[in-house]
């Protein structure tokens, strides 16, 4: 019986994948679960596991290839009686096996209007390249031009010396591997396809969310001596640092109890208000970032929060974070002082409606009491905020509640576990 494997939903706000790498190929045998292919998405890299156990029959999707959530990659068959794909209805999966099996009927064998109708990922390198289409012969299905053959065409060019018409990716990496030194001393240095998906997701950012910023800063004094009161002791009893950010990330986590709109996210013409609080944090490795989540984050506390922060950190560093631990943001906080500095002003993690700047913590002589100066350690948090979902006003009294919860933060007040 033919059954066909399709594109998974990975993460919520996830609709379409690319196909890396197939780990596959037509009359292989394979059992439910096993992976079949290698994925990039605009949120995380992962492994596609095949939904049923059979023989592949033919691979439908090509490398290089990006497709919908929900679009048909290949079709397998299975042994008769075999249970169609958990997530499916007998009657839907019989439906779409019905269309599925009608469109490549439908398609024609060459059509130049179809082999111009490249994926992004094959769009973003012609355009990097500053190659001609019409030049490229495509050898995917009608025609059509895939990242091999735009491979094939810098390959046989600008970097011919540097690849050869044998040489296949089979790493994530959309060009060569190494840095290219130039004539004149510059370098080219290709990048990732990772790097790739994050100057995407930058650039759609900031085109299609109208940004505005506010900053406060906040007196934690009280703060840094609750920390230094219980770091020693934390490390030798938990085994990971008691950070200042598990502190930070627990103060926004109370804010956005009582402060529900920023936790919402854009969709579409509606605004969703999120129930569930999910912390996503932003870990960087390498040349990568990432944005793991912190699930159900007003539910810890501030001692769970650190041990999340420590789990997801080193998954990051070792790049073993999984769909799972990248799914469900509802607020970004971006810990920009562990790098010393004092004012930044981040880019929005769509569809959220804000992200959180947590600065340095500077010692600064402040006026306190009747005109005195006193030594003081302070903090700027600046919020970049969805003007379409937002305003000055509601913005203002999250980020004052913020700066209250932190400044009250104190030995004999604040529990940490």
């Amino acid at each position: 019986m033919l059954e066909y494997i399709k594109m998974p939903q990975l993460g919520e706000s996830v609709t379409e994948g690319t196909i890396d790498r197939w780990l596959v190929k037509p009359g292989d045998t394979v059992e439910q679960y096993d992976s079949i292919a290698e994925l990039t998405t605009d949120k995380v890299t992962a492994d596609l596991p095949s939904q049923l156990s059979g023989t592949i029959q033919e691979i439908l999707v090509p490398e290089g290839e990006t497709v919908a959530v929900g679009e048909v990659v290949c079709s397998i068959v299975v042994a008769h009686g075999e249970a169609a794909t958990p997530a499916e209805s007998p009657s839907s999966s019989s439906e779409t096996t019905k269309s599925v099996a009608a469109a490549p009927q439908s398609t024609p064998k060459h059509s130049a209007d179809q082999k111009k109708r490249v994926s992004p990922v094959v769009g973003r390198l012609i355009d990097e390249y500053h190659l001609n289409i019409d030049l490229i012969e495509g050898t995917g299905a009608g025609g059509r031009v895939t990242r091999k053959d735009v491979l094939r065409e810098i390959e046989s060019g600008i970097i011919s010396s540097q690849l050869t018409h044998e040489e296949k990716p089979t790493t994530r990496d959309t060009q060569v591997k190494e840095a290219i030194p130039e004539e004149n001393g510059d370098v080219i240095i290709p990048v990732s396809s990772i790097r790739k998906t994050i100057a995407k997701r930058m650039v759609d950012s900031v085109t299609q969310i109208p940004h505005a910023w506010m900053t406060i800063e906040v007196d934690v004094t009280e703060l840094v001596k609750l920390r230094n009161a219980h770091k020693k002791q934390f490390k030798e009893q938990e085994g990971y640092n008691l950070t200042y950010f598990a502190f930070f990330v627990k103060a926004v986590a109370q804010a956005l109890k009582e402060y529900p709109m920023l936790n919402s996210v854009w969709k579409g013409d509606t605004i969703v208000q999120k129930k569930a609080i999910n912390m996503s944090i932003a870990v960087a490795s390498d040349d990568e970032l990432f944005v793991p989540v912190i699930q159900n984050c007003d539910q810890l506390s501030i001692a769970g929060i650190a041990s999340q922060i420590a789990i997801l950190a080193e998954k990051g560093r070792k790049k073993q974070l999984n769909v799972k631990d990248m799914s469900g943001g509802t607020f970004t906080v971006n810990n920009t002082g562990s790098f010393g500095s004092v004012h930044s002003a981040g880019i929005i993690n769509a569809p959220q409606a804000a992200i959180l700047q947590v600065e340095s913590i500077v010692k600064r002589p402040v006026i306190v009491g009747d005109g005195m100066f006193a030594a003081r350690d302070m903090v700027n948090l600046c919020l970049s905020l969805d003007h379409r979902i937002l305003d000055g006003m509601i913005c203002g009294k999250f980020l004052a509640r913020v700066k209250e919860l932190l400044e009250n933060m104190t030995i004999s007040s604040t529990s940490v576990y």
